[in-house]
This record gives structure tokens, C-alpha cells and sequence, in this order.
């Protein structure tokens, strides 16, 4: 895979859960957004989603996505072997959203704004004033993945 043009920026690296399709992209800052339009909530199936907003000239695919037109002025890259969503651009744009979550290193963005607020959902909005468990904890993860002769993928 080419190396994208990086005067600047930092390039990062990402792809889908089965490892078929991998991207390399420069971003010049750590800036993210979330998206909560019905859209890309039914294309998800979450009740939001966060995006990276990226130059198409500086991202090089190894390993191609499929692109579903998703509507008749968008479509969305995705990998047809396990289905992870990708992204979503504008037909004809010099500009995709790459999902936050199929970055190597999701970690190191920072939502900075909201968009398609007409279907967020309140409840939620804020969900860190409740319980949380660790998957390396969860009995029915290890139990699972102990079946399988594995250890619980963190």
C-alpha cells in the first residue's frame, strides 16, 4: 500500500474486523464527530455513529471495500466478508467519514461536534454514570471463547 501524503499530518492505519480490507489515511488533527441521522443509524445499527472526516486523495484501500448506495446521494464502503461499515461519503465528493471504530487506534480522536441531532436519542447521550464490565470479565465472553480454545480477545 502507497503511502498517503503526509506533509503535516499524521497517517493512521484502520480496516474492517477480518482483516480483508485495510486503509491508510493522514489526518492533521485528532478532530471527530458523531452522527445520529436515521440513516446511518438503520446502516449501523447503532444509535449513533462516529466519523473522521478524511481527503479522499490522501487514503489508500488495501484490499477493496464493496460501496453500498445506501441512498441516491450517498453510498457507504464496507467489507463483504464480515460486513463491518466503513464509511459513508457523498456521491462525487473529494471528502469520506471514516468510522472512529475501525481505526487501529480509535483512542486518539476527539468528538468535537454532533450532526443529524433531529434523531438523537437522550437516553443515550450520556451512559457513563452506569455499571461497566469488562469483556475479559464477562462469564458468558469467557466461557464462550473458552469453548473455542481462546483467550478473550481484548
Amino acid at each position: 500500500m502507497a503511502a498517503p501524503s503526509t506533509t503535516g499530518q499524521r497517517v493512521m492505519e484502520g480496516g474492517c474486523q477480518c482483516g480483508a480490507v485495510r486503509y491508510r489515511v493522514a489526518v492533521a488533527d485528532d478532530e471527530a464527530y458523531l452522527c445520529h441521522c436515521r440513516m446511518c443509524q438503520k446502516a449501523t445499527g447503532g444509535v449513533s455513529i462516529a466519523f473522521r472526516n478524511v481527503a479522499a486523495e490522501t487514503l489508500q484501500w488495501s484490499g477493496q471495500p464493496e460501496w453500498y448506495a445506501s441512498s441516491p446521494i450517498a453510498h457507504r464502503p464496507f467489507c463483504a466478508r464480515c460486513g463491518t461499515p466503513l464509511g459513508f461519503a457523498f456521491l462525487g465528493s473529494k471528502y469520506l467519514d471514516l468510522t472512529v471504530g475501525s481505526f487501529d487506534d480509535p483512542g486518539y480522536f476527539v468528538p468535537v461536534s454532533n450532526c443529524g441531532i433531529e434523531s438523537r436519542h437522550a437516553a443515550w447521550e450520556d451512559t457513563s454514570h452506569l455499571p461497566g464490565v469488562k469483556v475479559t470479565q464477562l462469564d458468558s465472553a469467557i466461557r464462550a471463547w473458552g469453548s473455542a480454545g481462546l483467550p478473550v480477545p481484548e
